[in-house]
């Protein structure tokens, strides 16, 4: 009796697992009831290289719908747009902390979960984000990391640390983030990266300014750009960002690393904003997003990690990324990430001041 249970529970999860399978190999198909939509229009308001080279073009194609798409460089300048009125984006993807700040502020709808089948397509883990734990109002998107980037060809010695890049002499780029820029640094003073402490932003300010000297551009999400130039030796950028130009040049020159001292998450969401022209059509969207071929079309283009569990369990997605700790971190390295938690408006205006005062500094060099 008990090898029949075992036998029979075996035999559940391989057919759970055919399953899967099978739905993985089904090409995504765009309900009917669009065609009967008046508006056919989505508007997106996305980051820029944050999404596959086909897949505008597949769900338009698919639904017979156009996309238009406008892109931001920081939260912070998604936040300003949203925050003075929706222009009429349909789709806006915002990172980490600002997610839980525009369901506080009233800039995000919540998700009708009964028309987002593919929802369960996504790992448990990540959906249960600490910014929006159910899923009520945004869609884990893509995750990843942000860290250093640095030419092997200007870099003689592997890069391991965040002490290497702020001591090293030669060009360096930031990048425009405020609360990443300030987070590395409150890390690197002994604080904790989400401090809200006058006194350990104050020391995190002084750290920047005293090891500034190299900084040649604070980017506006574009340091892979600048290292890909020729421009800096080392860059402060997302993952998937260093990996992208890798795969353009078809060379060695740039690796990507986390820093050993520790570094942070970033969480990619989509969600529906207050003021949508189509938040029907951004719906069926959203489960388009959730296929697991589409979702693996995007992983494996920005080569950013996915949360689709399904397409991973499918083998959709490029060994060749699944296998690269820094693309898909082992759980020893997840140990030293953080997150950026949301701040309350006080402690949002002292970093954005504090980081104001940083740039000036800097400016005056």
């Amino acid at each position: 009796m008990r090898s029949f249970i075992v036998v029979a529970a075996l035999l559940v999860l391989v057919l759970g697992a055919a399953v899967v399978l099978a739905a993985a190999d089904e090409p995504w198909v765009c309900p009917d009831y669009v065609q009967t939509m008046e508006n056919k229009t989505l508007n997106l308001y996305n980051w820029a290289t944050y999404i596959g080279e086909t897949t505008i073009p597949d769900f338009e194609a698919a639904c017979g719908v156009s996309v238009t798409s406008d892109f931001f460089d920081s939260n912070e300048s998604m936040l300003t747009r949203l925050r003075q009125g929706n222009p009429g984006y349909d789709i806006v993807v915002p990172s980490d902390y600002a997610v839980p700040v525009m369901i506080e502020e009233g800039l995000l709808l919540p998700l009708d979960h009964t028309q987002l089948p593919n929802l369960d397509n996504l790992a448990d883990d990540l959906r249960g984000s600490p910014y929006d734990p159910d899923t009520t109002y945004a869609i884990p998107y893509l995750w990843g990391t942000f860290g250093l980037g640095y030419s092997t060809e200007r870099v003689s010695e592997p890069v391991t640390s965040w002490a290497q890049f702020f001591e090293h002499d030669g060009p360096v780029a930031w990048i425009e983030d405020a609360r990443l820029m300030i987070s590395i640094a409150l890390l690197l003073t002994g604080h904790d990266p989400n401090s809200s402490d006058p006194a350990a932003v104050a020391d995190a300010k002084q750290y920047l300014i005293d090891h500034s000297a190299h900084v040649v551009v604070i980017a506006a999400d574009d340091g892979q750009e600048w290292l890909a130039r020729g421009d800096v030796d080392m860059a402060i950028e997302y993952n998937g960002d260093i990996y992208q130009i890798g795969l353009d040049c078809e060379c060695d020159e740039f690796i990507y690393t986390l820093p050993g001292e520790g570094s942070g998450i970033s969480s990619g969401f989509m969600a529906i904003p207050v003021g949508a022209q189509n938040p029907a059509l951004a719906h069926v969207f959203l489960d388009y997003i959730m296929d697991p071929q589409v979702a693996a079309e995007i992983a494996n283009f920005t080569t950013y990690p996915s949360p689709n569990q399904a397409a991973i369990d499918a083998a959709l997605i490029d060994p060749a990324l699944l296998g690269n700790a820094g693309i898909y971190p082992p759980p020893e390295v997840r140990a030293r990430l953080f997150f950026l938690l949301k701040q309350d408006a006080e402690t949002e205006q002292l970093y954005n001041d504090v980081w104001t005062e940083i740039k000036l500094s800097i400016q005056a060099q």
